[in-house]
């Protein structure tokens, strides 16, 4: 470092002391220039930064989806979000970027995708700090049907909706809501009724997308046996019957990787963090995001709890509803997280649980199978998201955030006494084209995967687990010693002169040339979890 020019050392070369004006002017002008490139290298990093904890969200939809299942298909929903990022990421990098991003040009008019930068190959058009942080983002949408469809899809199915989904799908509803050219952005020169559609980071173009899929994908494919049919005569059942989920622990690792992964998701795009202004948005954001998740969380559980209490006369306390109320209200924030109050995302989160609570409901009503909720978690907190920030938007908020405060959250507009619905209208629209969108893609594509034999595994299959079937073993390798082995080790026990060790008890070592019984270790206390215990 001592060998670099100082700002001033470098403007004395070119101007003489004598001449103050240029000098001082040419100082003004490079250290702007060096806090530019500061401003630069700090964003690039801090969406280099928020690009990895979304990523790591991937940990999250394992986890949560592994725990939720059966553990005989344990290894198949593990690999299938391997997948998510290996072949989502290729995917993304030949042609889904491009679709989504390629070519902006906010001069420019209205299009229906990108149509530059494919394999990256134009370097003038982004950056590969955006490419990072959107691959992120691309690889959550397809993770988030894994779960709906888990214990039953065949691995050639879920190799092609998934690069479909990824590649060309999603690319679409992202341009759509995110790009200067796509015809419901808030950035665009022309906006949708003037407004465009405000969502910060992805309650329609990620979750919805993603929920809407996994309802279109659960219909075609069918429940897993037993849920709502006899697996033997095919009759419906009176009450649908719940596989519990394997491991609750796996469950609540996965619900905290994505609640902390979510700090990385809303707070990061804000796509900077350089300036004041830019801190006060991630700041706001990064709140909001807490309080949603918190509130759904609290709402889920005791409104649960209420109706258990009204319909058994117990009160009960839900932790999969606890859990996915949590979900629901992060999904929901994620529209509005910086243009609402604080106050306010405590009501979206209320609502959010009770909206999925509602969206549970209806799944079982109609005999939808969703094996972790993913349909009521992303589709409904989506669509309650999106609509939620044409409520609540505040004047404030949407300038600092959007530079834009004409047309502002419905709630709001009575306090100007207007009532004008333009906002929350376009924000309707918005949910409108992500329904469409994907009923008219993804309902021929997985027609067409019935069709031709490829979508649903064999009842065999099913029945053994996906796990024995295709990935050659359990996941957990959990021996019970033969019976009569462990008798006969009891018995020479008794006969020999030797120290037992390795129990939990208090008497740990017994010494039997002491003359103390040797008790057999009690087997029950060696094991954490129960698998495959109420395996159907």
């Amino acid at each position: 470092m001592s060998g670099e020019q100082t700002i001033f050392e470098s403007c004395s070369v070119d101007y003489d002391a004598d001449d103050v004006t240029s000098l001082l002017k040419c100082i003004a002008d490079k250290n702007d220039e060096a806090r530019a490139d500061l401003q630069s290298g700090l964003d690039t990093f801090y969406l280099l930064w928020a690009g990895a904890l979304v990523y790591f969200m991937q940990t999250g939809f394992a986890m949560l989806c592994a725990g939720s299942i059966r553990s005989k298909n344990v290894s198949n929903v593990i690999l299938w979000n391997l997948l998510d990022s290996a072949g989502g990421g290729l995917a993304f990098w030949v042609c889904g970027y491009a679709f989504a991003y390629g070519g902006d040009n906010g001069d420019g008019g209205k299009t229906f995708l990108g149509t530059k930068n494919f394999f990256l190959m134009d370097e003038d058009e982004g950056s590969y700090q955006d490419f990072f942080f959107q691959f992120a983002f691309a690889c959550a949408v397809s993770s988030i049907v894994a779960g709906t469809i888990a214990e039953r899809t065949q691995m050639k199915a879920y190799l092609m909706y998934s690069t479909f989904l990824v590649g060309f799908v999603y690319p679409v509803a992202a341009h759509a809501y995110w790009s200067p050219n796509g015809f419901l952005s808030a950035g665009a020169n022309d906006q949708l009724f003037g407004a465009g559609v405000i969502d910060l980071a992805g309650s329609g173009p990620v979750h919805m997308t993603g929920g809407v899929t996994a309802l279109i994908a659960a219909i075609i494919l069918g429940p897993r046996r037993g849920r709502f049919y006899d697996a033997q005569t095919g009759q419906p059942l009176e009450e649908a019957y719940n596989f519990p989920p394997h491991s609750v622990a796996l469950q609540f690792l996965g619900t905290f990787c994505l609640w902390f992964g979510w700090y990385g998701f809303n707070p990061g795009s804000t796509l900077g963090i350089g300036t004041e202004s830019l801190g006060d948005v991630a700041s706001l954001v990064a709140v909001n995001t807490t309080l949603a998740a918190c509130a759904g969380a609290i709402s889920a559980m005791f409104t649960s709890t209420f109706l258990d209490k009204m319909k058994t006369g117990i009160a009960t306390y839900d932790v999969t509803y606890t859990m996915n109320g949590c979900l629901t209200g992060l999904v929901a924030i994620t529209a509005g997280c910086a243009t609402v109050s604080p106050w306010a995302a405590v009501v979206i989160g209320i609502f959010s649980g009770w909206f999925y609570l509602l969206g549970s409901y209806l799944l079982v009503k109609f005999r939808i199978d969703d094996a972790v909720d993913a349909i009521p978690v992303h589709m409904v907190g989506g669509a309650w998201g999106v609509i939620a920030t044409g409520l609540f938007s505040s004047a404030t908020r949407l300038k600092l955030a959007f530079d834009q405060d004409e047309h502002i959250g419905w709630f709001y507009e009575f306090n100007r006494g207007s009532g004008n619905f333009t906002m929350l209208g376009a924000q309707l629209v918005g949910v409108a084209f992500i329904i469409i969108w994907i009923s008219v893609t993804m309902i021929p594509f997985f027609m067409f995967l019935r069709v031709m034999g490829w979508f649903r595994i064999d009842q065999l299959e099913e029945e053994v687990g996906m796990d024995l079937s295709i990935h050659k073993g359990q996941a957990y390798s959990i021996n019970t010693p033969d019976q009569d082995k462990v008798d006969e080790l009891n018995k020479s026990k008794s006969n020999s002169n030797y120290k037992l060790r390795g129990t939990n008890d208090n008497n740990d070592i017994q010494n039997v040339e002491e003359g103390k019984e040797v008790s057999p270790p009690d087997q029950s206390r060696h094991s954490a979890i129960s698998i495959g215990s109420r395996e159907a």
